[in-house]
């Protein structure tokens, strides 16, 4: 078991709003595609929104991904995603997977020790669609019987006896209390996921820090390997968004966090441009990278896309809501992910930036890139993309920055016409010479995180 050693991405897997496979998802990130929607009709009897739109993935197909019903029952869909991202990314790193329990539909891995790999997820709130779906019959299913009763007694002419049907109507849609709710709400079943559906053994663990989940969830698995402790990781992050009732999503509309100049939906979502009002909600995503250490990505001829070379989190302690003003721990943070690197601040080509779209975080964020990597240096958001996945958007931000590194381009910063500062923003796919990135996370609670990612040599 070594030490100190060189941490390379050897396999990725995506699913995202624009694209669930890493090739498509890419060439949509060059052209500039954005999937944005009405948010669902149905939400309107719930509640009375500011913003009106949102990011959608397709539909879950379970056929197509071999998921058995059994599975589709038993787990969140954020557990369901992150097991096709994980899957992606391990053959697509040239791992061979076979059958191992026919009957659980699990595979393992054939040519690499189960114990030396590590499972490192990110989330911020797991499960949650579970818990909502059964929360409400748990709340609501016996008043809906009792409704019924009422109901049945009224008489077609009774004005009371439609609005009683229409209540019956809208109060749960949930079947029944689902005897797995425990294990599909709880934030580590997507990494046990990923462990139980490929028989791995080693460390898993799940990160959940809101928005700088999949950030964070990387950095300590890029430690892991760098330190002996795994010579495998499977990273990333997942977050499944879309309860039925919209409570989420009004959640995050109530505290004035989502976009709401949403007269054009296509132009609505615009990161550090002047007149941005909030960020794009994402239906969910997830990405996962794996990660190994060299020299067992070359002794087995593994595809190498680009090398991780550093990593650190510092907190505010300023708000659970807001981001520290004066951006100092994010300065912190940068500096500290420069030195795990053994790099300075002008070996950073580009920067993957948090770029959320409310007022507070791009301002800092941009000042504080100034500050620390001067007014040259390029930078995108790709959330003016795909919208903010929260658990998932660090993790699909990395992977952007690995594809950037290996092909030598950045996608546009979409909808920005009136930048907030000088800063050197990606107006358009470009071309350009990168031999080191950074990308960051920004979280509720005060978290901030960083990865500095390199091209292989």
């Amino acid at each position: 078991m070594g030490v100190n050693r060189r941490v390379v991405v050897t396999g990725l897997g995506i699913v995202s709003s624009i694209g669930s496979d890493p090739v498509l998802f890419w060439n949509n990130c060059l052209e500039g595609k954005s999937r944005v929607a009405p948010i669902p009709e149905h939400w309107r009897h719930y509640a009375d929104y500011h913003s009106s739109i949102w990011a959608t993935l397709d539909p879950l197909e379970p056929d197509k991904l071999g998921l058995t019903r059994v599975e589709v029952a038993q787990n969140d869909p954020a557990s369901l995603i992150a097991g096709n991202a994980a899957r992606q990314a391990l053959t697509n790193g040239g791992l061979q997977l076979e059958v191992f329990n026919k009957r659980a539909n699990s595979y393992r891995l054939t040519d690499v020790d189960a114990n030396r790999v590590g499972v490192y997820m990110g989330t911020g709130i797991g499960g949650a669609n579970s818990f909502l779906d059964n929360y409400s019959v748990q709340m609501l299913g016996k008043q809906k019987l009792k409704l019924g009763e009422v109901f049945s007694k009224l008489s077609e002419d009774d004005d009371a006896r439609a609005a009683i049907g229409a209540i019956i109507e809208l109060s749960y849609h949930g079947r029944r209390f689902n005897p797995f709710v425990v294990s599909m709400l709880m934030p580590n079943a997507i990494s046990a996921h990923i462990g139980l559906k490929y028989s791995i053994k080693g460390p898993n663990l799940t990160h959940s820090v809101a928005c700088a989940s999949g950030t964070v969830a990387i950095g300590h698995a890029f430690h892991a390997v760098r330190d002996g402790t795994v010579d495998f990781a499977i990273s990333g992050g997942s977050e499944y968004l879309d309860d039925y009732y919209g409570g989420i999503f009004h959640g995050f509309d109530i505290a004035r966090a989502l976009v709401r100049n949403c007269e054009d939906p296509a132009t609505a979502n615009r990161p550090f441009d002047i007149n941005r009002s909030g960020f794009l909600y994402s239906q969910g995503g997830a990405a996962v990278l794996l990660l190994e250490d060299l020299d067992t990505a070359v002794g087995r001829g593994a595809p190498i896309l680009a090398e991780v070379a550093g990593y650190a989190e510092t907190f505010d302690a300023h708000s659970v809501m807001s981001i520290a003003p004066d951006g100092v721990q994010i300065e912190r943070m940068m500096n500290a992910a420069l030195a795990d690197a053994g790099m300075s601040h002008s070996h950073i080509h580009y920067i993957n930036a948090h770029g959320t779209g409310t007022q507070a975080n791009d301002t800092v964020e941009t000042e504080v890139i100034g500050r620390v990597f001067g007014r040259d240096v390029l930078v995108n958001s790709t959330k003016s993309l795909v919208g903010h996945t929260i658990g998932a958007s660090g993790a699909i931000e990395a992977l952007v920055t690995v594809m950037s590194l290996k092909e030598q381009r950045t996608h546009l910063c979409k909808n920005l016409e009136e930048p907030l500062t000088d800063l050197n923003f990606a107006r358009e796919a470009t071309s350009c010479p990168m031999d080191a990135a950074f990308t960051q996370s920004f979280a509720f609670g005060g978290h901030n995180a960083g990865l500095i990612l390199k091209r292989f040599n």
